[in-house]
């Protein structure tokens, strides 16, 4: 008998960083558009259990590839969060056709990720980066899908992506890459050349991005678990959301 700690990891992905990555962009669009509504809710279950799907593809890939019997336990849930997410998302299609081709548009970062999940190289640095963009792209779904067209959610959009393309080698430097002066170094850069861009989309946007940039200086190095890590990254992602709405 499987316990309820078994059955919760086999059906949602353990991925917790990326759920903030995935419901900030998004929340974000649907709430600057004009007319947020039903269908938002549709899209985004659609986006979460195609999320969800893809995880679980590619873990069965991963394992599959290496002959591990344990890849049979991403198969299910694999088959049921497609068709679940297929269902969601059809009728949306049928009453927005461009809502494809923004679909057909992440293809090919989906291609990469899955590239690297057969190889096992699902932590990759670029693997990571590579994800944030059909990401933060969901901004700009999200919004049209309200009414509001792309040059009112860019500066948004952007905010996003260097938002969360610097927590990827940030949370890397606080667990997978501890001791590694390369990938402190490297976030640091990348956090201080992000204040005066994300000031430049809005002055608004600079306290975020400034104590983003304290922490990659201040936090490396201390022995932080994992889960006050994630905690403070939700409380960003959030501070990001509360600045994004009123500001854009």
């Amino acid at each position: 008998m499987e316990n309820g700690t078994e059955m919760t990891y086999r059906w949602i992905p353990d991925q917790h960083g990326a759920w903030a990555m995935l419901a900030v962009p998004f929340l974000a669009g649907t709430f600057l558009s004009p007319r947020p509504g039903w269908a938002h809710a549709a899209l985004f279950a659609a986006w979460l259990l195609g999320y969800a799907a893809a995880f679980h593809a590619q873990q069965w890939l991963r394992l599959h590839a290496r002959g591990l019997r344990s890849a049979r336990r991403h198969g299910v849930p694999a088959v049921v969060c497609g068709a679940a997410a297929g269902a969601s998302g059809l009728p949306l299609a049928l009453a927005h056709p461009w809502l494809l081709l923004a679909a057909a548009a992440a293809l090919p970062f989906l291609a990469v990720n899955t590239w690297y999940a057969w190889r096992g190289r699902e932590r990759a640095l670029a693997n990571g980066l590579v994800a944030v963009v059909p990401a933060c792209g969901m901004l700009l779904v999200a919004a049209r899908l309200g009414g509001l067209g792309p040059g009112g959610a860019w500066r948004a959009a952007a905010a996003c992506l260097l938002y969360f393309a610097g927590t990827v080698p940030y949370v890397k430097t606080m667990i997978r890459e501890r001791g590694s002066v390369g990938y402190r170094r490297a976030s640091v850069g990348y956090h201080a050349a992000a204040v005066p861009l994300a000031a430049a989309l809005s002055p608004w946007l600079t306290p975020v991005f400034a104590a983003c940039l304290a922490r990659a200086v201040l936090l490396p190095g201390r022995r932080l678990r994992p889960a006050k890590v994630g905690a403070l990254e939700l409380t960003l992602s959030a501070a990001l959301l509360t600045t994004l709405l009123p500001t854009f």
